[in-house]
């Protein structure tokens, strides 16, 4: 079995517990995920099956959608619902529309972020959060991504509690930390923050409205039309442009061959090739040559 699962992913289970139980639902040890969830995030986490797991690396590539719950008011050691409480701070007023837009606009863009303590990022061979559950602290590496979009849903003022709860929807970057930059957000209005939900509406190019449940791969490996709802390799390469091979050309591409640049009559940086319908290689253009970047099959 070869090909794409855009899963959804249930919260309370990590991204691993998916592929644990796709793994003994479709009798496969060549599964693998195209981007971790964080347990408390449910949402679309496309699953690679069989060949299709060389193609994970460009299906991350993508950019990915969020939407979700910042509560302004108070702080948290995760920087979410999971975490201890370690900072409060009333808010005595409601924060208007414009002032949150405005906050949501600095952060948009090209931005540098600080991975929390409690992620999955290694220094010094360590992952963050178990530095972080054994209360020690370390220099973390700063990273660059892009926020695409910040868009304000709801805002909404609870009186009761002195908390603000802003509904928002984000467009971002692979590696982006979605929590981090909605606690910045909080810090951008004056406040500590702390994201309450988060779900993931887009990646790898699947939307939540394509996803299976794992009850429903289940169902349909027992009613023998699991194929139906696998994506070909294909779907992780849709944005490169595509050669389809002379037997000639194959001949070449099997054994590691270059080609000219005449003879695919391209100026595109990569390009896939394709033999018999069949994705087979990905390749890169070095001067007057095309070289191979990936292969996916050589039969």
């Amino acid at each position: 079995m070869d090909g794409i699962i855009p899963l959804y992913k249930e919260r309370g289970m990590t991204s691993f517990d998916c592929v644990s139980r796709l793994r003994r639902i479709l009798k496969t040890r060549k599964i693998g995920h195209s981007g971790t969830l964080d347990p408390s995030v449910d949402g679309v986490l496309p699953i690679c099956v069989g060949t299709a797991t060389k193609a994970v690396e460009y299906l991350m590539q993508s950019g990915k959608v969020y939407q979700g719950e910042l509560v302004i008011g108070r702080a948290t050691e995760t920087e979410d619902f999971d975490g201890q409480v370690i900072e409060q701070a009333p808010v005595k007023a409601a924060i208007s529309d414009e002032a949150v837009t405005a906050a949501m606009t600095k952060l948009t863009g090209e931005i540098t972020q600080v991975p929390p303590m409690y992620s999955a990022v290694k220094v010094n061979g360590k992952r963050l959060y178990e530095y972080a559950r054994a209360g020690e602290t370390v220099d973390r590496p700063t990273r660059h991504v892009t926020i695409t979009d910040f868009t304000l849903i709801r805002n909404h003022y609870d009186q009761a509690q002195q908390e603000q709860h802003v509904f928002f929807k984000v467009a971002c970057s692979k590696g982006t930390y979605v929590r981090t930059l909605v606690v910045d957000l909080a810090r951008q209005l004056g406040y500590p923050g702390a994201m309450k939900w988060l779900t993931r509406l887009e990646s790898g190019g699947f939307t939540i409205d394509q996803t299976l449940s794992l009850a429903d791969v289940q169902d349909a490996v027992a009613s023998q039309t699991m194929k139906r709802y696998l994506y070909p390799l294909d779907y992780a390469l849709k944005d490169y442009p595509v050669v389809e091979l002379t037997e000639k050309q194959w001949r070449a591409v099997q054994n590691g061959g270059w080609l000219t640049n005449a003879e695919l009559s391209l100026a595109a940086e990569e390009v896939v090739l394709k033999y018999d319908h069949q994705v087979k290689a990905l390749y890169h253009r070095d001067t007057d040559h095309y070289k191979p970047t990936k292969m996916f099959s050589v039969n």
